[in-house]
């Protein structure tokens, strides 16, 4: 298990680096390495960035290290764990089928450093440091969960750790996903039902299913504005010209679950997901 270490910032601004300070990061991320046993090479990306000219205002040592988790990796455990658990808030019901793609780096150490648990864990609502998930398969079948694992080491994805989940909810309800875990934890949602898409699940995100017309995104902004919404992120992504769109908004506060039913009032609106942070 990862240690988590807090109030600790490396300052990096590029005119305070000498030599010497240089030096004395690379020595401290060292010990730090042994001392907390890191598994990962996250630190590894983090030294090629401070290297650069065009580097990051600060770096938290959280970025280094990773959370806390159960299992050997934060990519292989506790961001396939993420993955999962950020599907089942998408499908918003409990979950009667899972299916999980494998691909790159997953496909080859899934079992050995626990990933499929992890995932698996995730549909079952476990956060990273539950205990729970290395009783995943126990529990799935206790629960009435059925899974699958399919194995592709043949089909090259953009990002090494990369799975594709499709559920099916005890509603009826179907939702396909691509996560990737990106390192120390973090994720990326790559796709929605075979769109691509991009975002991290860290922010309340509002995932609005669409028709690509005109006013669509005007109306939704109109509505998160009207519930006073502070916008983070906002980006449209589409299958094509006046196809099958989604809409992701990402706020750093809750979304008032009210602003559902106004968003929907407009014709091309198809469908609403919502995740809390």
């Amino acid at each position: 298990m990862s240690p988590f270490v807090s109030g600790f910032i490396i300052s990096n601004h590029p005119s305070s680096l000498h030599k010497n300070d240089k030096k004395l990061f690379f020595f401290y991320i060292n010990f730090l390495k042994l001392l907390f046993q890191v598994k990962e090479v996250c630190y590894i990306n983090l030294m090629n960035n401070f290297m650069e000219d065009n580097i990051m205002n600060f770096l938290s040592i959280f970025d280094v290290i990773g959370p806390n988790m159960i299992g050997p990796s934060s990519s292989h455990t506790a961001g396939a764990c993420a993955i999962g658990l950020l599907a089942r808030k998408m499908l918003a019901q409990e979950v009667k089928k899972v299916t999980f793609t494998l691909y790159g780096s997953f496909s080859k150490t899934y079992h050995g450093h626990g990933t499929d648990r992890a995932l698996l864990g995730g549909i079952l609502g476990f956060s990273t440091d539950d205990e729970r998930i290395r009783d995943a398969f126990e529990l799935a079948k206790e629960w009435g969960v059925e899974y699958e694992f399919i194995i592709d080491e043949e089909t090259v994805m953009n990002h090494p750790n990369t799975a594709d989940i499709d559920l099916i909810g005890t509603e009826g309800h179907t939702l396909s996903i691509r996560g990737e875990s990106i390192g120390g934890g973090k994720i990326r949602i790559a796709r929605i039902n075979n769109i691509d898409v991009e975002f991290t699940g860290e922010y309340s995100t509002l995932i609005v299913q669409q028709i690509d017309k005109p006013g669509v995104v005007a109306h939704i902004t109109q509505c998160l504005a009207e519930e006073n919404v502070n916008i983070a992120f906002m980006r449209l992504f589409r299958e094509d010209k006046g196809a099958k769109a989604y809409t992701v908004v990402e706020s750093d506060e809750q979304i008032p679950a009210a602003v559902l039913d106004q968003i929907k009032t407009n014709q091309h609106v198809t469908e609403l997901m919502l995740v809390q942070m």
